[in-house]
């Protein structure tokens, strides 16, 4: 008897999955199968960890970035890394040990930075420091009368420091620049390129691939001529054509713009491929010929029905494209034809470890490459894991 009655309840329970899963909708069966791929959601957790250190990178940056010999006495300095215990018993507190310079016959009358692990600076929060601003805007274009500038919202509030002197948990360079404060801004411009460039390619493949998918005869043929063209272009000898022609006068925040906007002028063919593939196929069907009998007009057409139809393959491409726009803003920043000093961006400091002496001396400059191989990997997984999910129909478990 209480087999049958664990056998109903269990029946019971099934058949309300069952109903609950024909009976969701497309968003909520996507993000169920997406919560189903571990990885993914692991991936998905580091990326928005990582967007969040590059959102907030000027309240957790102890010093400006930009500000070459922020400490003298500390010119590739290695890291600093709190502590709790030492010989002299434990802490509640984290701290460090006091840095002194020394010039004595010993070193020959040279200054020597000793450490004195008798003195310790413990670790501050919420401390002031360099005024940063949210949502401050300067650009400066060619022509005085294309310049403007958004104030924004200026703080002094970090979220940590060291009394009585500096703290480097990433060391710094040969120029005394914090290599944390530098790695926390470089995420941040990177994903702002990847952001730009990926919002310019996302809205013309749109308006190409909805055009020519839509319309289809001769001018299909035309946008597709021109498609190809612009798929055959190669991407550096094009950077290093431009880069000639590029003024050393442009503002740094200039080049971010190009840089930004080149990027998107060449990696909207793939997804309007796409675009026009799917707007052929479906340009027949009842729905969009009752639309249009409606009185409906071409855009309309295209913008409220036929798009919306596969939206959740767009947002997967658009996620994918992430990855490869940060990829080609590092890759040509790390050949010099892309952002450079004083613009911090991951392409920028991979240029830092190009040098012999850094693999053998300072091995800490090879810190942002971890950030920057763990960004690209926490797209590339969150990205697989929503094209899975993109088809929640399929019987893949």
């Amino acid at each position: 008897m209480a087999d049958s009655k664990s056998t109903g309840s269990l029946n019971t329970a099934d058949q309300l999955a069952r109903e609950k899963y024909f009976t969701a909708t497309q968003s909520q069966l996507i993000w169920a199968r997406f919560k189903a791929n571990r990885g993914a959601m692991i991936a998905g957790c580091v990326l928005i960890f990582l967007m969040l250190l590059g959102l907030f990178a000027p309240f957790l940056s102890p010093y400006d970035p930009t500000v070459k010999g922020r400490d003298k006495d500390y010119q590739n300095g290695p890291p600093q890394i709190p502590k709790f215990c030492d010989h002299n018993g434990c802490s509640a507190r984290p701290f460090l040990y006091t840095l002194e310079r020394t010039r004595s016959i010993k070193t020959n009358f040279r200054w020597v930075t000793e450490v004195n692990t008798e003195k310790r600076r413990y670790i501050e929060l919420f401390v002031d420091g360099w005024e940063y601003r949210y949502f401050n805007y300067r650009i400066n274009l060619p022509g005085k009368n294309f310049d403007f500038t958004i104030p924004g919202f200026s703080f002094t509030t970090h979220l940590f420091g060291a009394a009585d002197g500096n703290i480097h948990i990433f060391g710094t360079d040969s120029v005394g620049k914090d290599i944390f404060s530098r790695t926390l801004h470089a995420i941040y411009t990177s994903l702002a390129v990847g952001t730009l460039g990926v919002f310019i390619s996302f809205v013309l493949a749109l308006v190409i691939g909805g055009v020519s998918g839509y319309f289809g005869g001769l001018l299909d043929g035309v946008i597709q001529m021109f498609t190809d063209a612009v798929r055959t272009v190669p991407a550096i000898p094009l950077f290093m054509a431009l880069a000639a022609f590029v003024p050393d006068t442009w503002s740094a925040e200039m080049r971010f713009f190009f840089i930004s906007i080149i990027l998107g002028l060449i990696g909207w063919p793939t997804l309007a491929r796409r675009v026009r593939t799917h707007l052929l196929v479906e340009r027949n069907q009842d729905y969009v010929l009752a639309a249009k009998l409606s009185g409906a007009g071409a855009g309309h057409v295209i913008r409220k029905h036929l798009l919306p139809s596969f939206t959740s393959y767009i947002i997967v491409d658009l996620v994918i494209s992430f990855p490869y726009m940060v990829l080609s803003e590092t890759a040509l920043s790390f050949i010099g034809l892309g952002l450079k000093d004083p613009v911090n961006s991951l392409g920028v400091l991979l240029q830092n470890v190009t040098k012999a002496d850094v693999l053998l001396n300072y091995q800490w400059y090879f810190i942002p490459v971890v950030f920057f191989i763990a960004l690209v990997l926490a797209f590339v997984f969150v990205g697989d894991g929503l094209r899975d999910a993109a088809d929640p129909y399929s019987d893949k478990h």
